[in-house]
């Protein structure tokens, strides 16, 4: 491999040490499975530092808890108010794109097996620039999700312990994550299925004490959550959709995982829509059976939920101040623990992957000899959520201006993504297989083009600010040399430079 065919596929092998403040010893890998064909990331120029544990199971649960099977109860108001009421139906349409975008990702993360998320499969399908411009979008959700998840918990708590100021939960919430993140990602992993138990289990009691309620009379059986004729446009849908896929924001996470992957890359593509799927199904349920619980529907519509509590009244309204209790504390710790446990893990990946192919500075491409995780990374992300959280405690309305921000970001990059689909496998390779490549991709990208055509007008502000920002840094790479394109086929690579 020549030096010029080096630097086109990012990282040049042989220039670790140049790359880095110390000499790698990476970790030694164990051998894929023998169905794992292509699975590998050394024919594309990289060496395999990060650990290959997780199973099947594994990245399903890290996809589950990133989603957060309890979310919809944090951001229920708004989403109802947006949606005039039809709170389920947002739900569904939100689902229908990401599922869409998660065939997307398990296309792309079959022709690249690579850490990265959208970022790789962009700069791979289409070109570098487009790459980088996808990975600067979706950092602009993956930087500032664990701050907002860090923020919303600390509020949760100090709402029921507030001898104890927001900034030391924030603090205290942010010190634990990055403990376990360090600590690698096969205990992160263990964590994650104790804590996806803890919510299903919330969330099965309130389901139950729901339906008991609404069967007794103390709620009103209604289909109205799932389409109301008297209130529904589909730009209401689309705006209260731009809300509500926050929920579901975390599939794509399981993309990062790419390289600590033990199966075959389609597991790790199944694993991602078999997430979305369950988790979707179980935000559709729990809205419709909290609408029949709001007090005055309409009065939530007009007003609005200021205090952020429409369903932790709606569970009031069935069980008593004790499912309040219940349901607020589960949604602390499932946005401040669990939630952003798994938030912080994914980012580091990102910033590692990006770092790698020299697209930010290289110490962030560090992964420690014995646990294999993106040590300086993963510090970085928590050191940035540390200091974002302690600066948006003091606003008075903090968590809505960093949440109008993640959707925006997220969004732009799937429709990247979508694009790149049809790019590579249709245009590129020829692929007669219309339905997942050409079909899917393309109508999951109307209905994000439509999503972000009617979200906030503040969001879309904000957010078309930070893409003029990745044009400008794309344009200085470019011309720094350092945006060539990678998606041309790797040159073989020698084996002892792989070992």
């Amino acid at each position: 491999m020549d030096s010029a065919d080096t630097a086109v596929r990012g990282r040049a092998l042989d220039d670790t040490t140049a790359m880095n403040s110390e000499p790698r010893q990476p970790y030694d890998a164990p051998a894929l499975p023998a169905d794992a064909e292509g699975s590998g990331i050394e024919e594309f120029g990289y060496r395999q530092e990060l650990k290959r544990t997780l199973k099947f199971s594994d990245l399903m649960v890290y996809g589950l808890i990133f989603m957060v099977p309890i979310a919809p109860f944090a951001i229920f108001g708004s989403v109802f108010q947006a949606s005039g009421g039809m709170v389920a139906m947002a739900y569904i349409v939100g689902m229908l794109a990401m599922m869409c975008t998660a065939n997307s990702y398990a296309q792309m993360v079959q022709a690249f097996p690579m850490s990265g998320s959208v970022y790789t499969y962009v700069g791979r399908g289409i070109t570098r620039i487009l790459g980088f411009v996808a990975g600067w979008m979706i950092l602009l959700d993956y930087i500032l999700i664990p701050a907002l998840l860090y923020l919303a918990a600390a509020i949760a708590m100090n709402g029921m312990v507030p001898a104890v100021p927001l900034w030391a939960w924030l603090v205290a919430f942010v010190l634990l994550n990055t403990l376990i993140n360090y600590l690698g990602i096969e205990f992160t992993a263990r964590v994650n299925k104790i804590m996806l138990v803890l919510e299903l289990v919330v969330l099965a009691i309130f389901l139950v004490i729901g339906f008991v309620a609404v069967a007794n009379g103390q709620g009103s059986f209604s289909l109205d959550a799932f389409f109301n004729p008297h209130t529904f446009s589909w730009s209401l849908i689309f705006g209260a959709v731009s809300i509500a896929v926050l929920s579901f924001l975390g599939f794509d996470g399981i993309s990062t995982l790419a390289e600590e992957n033990a199966g075959t890359t389609k597991s790790l593509g199944r694993s991602m829509i078999a997430a979305l799927l369950l988790v979707g199904v179980l935000f559709v349920v729990q809205t419709w059976v909290a609408s029949m619980l709001v007090h005055d529907p309409a009065g939530l519509v007009a007003n609005g939920d200021p205090n952020g509590t429409a369903f932790y009244d709606a569970a009031q309204n069935a069980g008593g101040a004790f499912l309040f209790i219940l349901t607020a504390a589960a949604t602390a710790v499932a946005w401040g623990f669990a939630n952003a446990l798994v938030a912080q893990a994914a980012t580091s990946r990102l910033l590692f992957a990006m770092a790698r192919d020299r697209q930010l500075p290289a110490f962030l491409s560090r992964v420690h000899p014995k646990r294999g995780v993106p040590v300086n990374a993963t510090f970085v992300v928590a050191a940035i959520s540390l200091v974002l959280g302690l600066y948006l405690v003091t606003q008075p309305n903090g968590l809505t201006e960093i949440s109008t921000l993640v959707n925006f970001g997220a969004l732009t990059a799937f429709s990247l993504l979508n694009i790149a689909v049809v790019w590579w496998f249709v245009i590129r390779q020829k692929s007669r297989r219309w339905f997942v490549h050409l079909v899917l991709p393309v109508l999951g990208l109307v209905i994000l083009v439509a999503v972000i055509i009617n979200a906030n007008i503040a969001a879309q502000i904000l957010g078309v600010l930070w893409l003029v920002v990745g044009l400008i840094l794309a344009f200085v790479l470019l011309k720094a040399g350092r945006m060539k394109d990678p998606s041309m086929a790797a040159s073989p690579i020698d084996e002892k430079e792989v070992r």
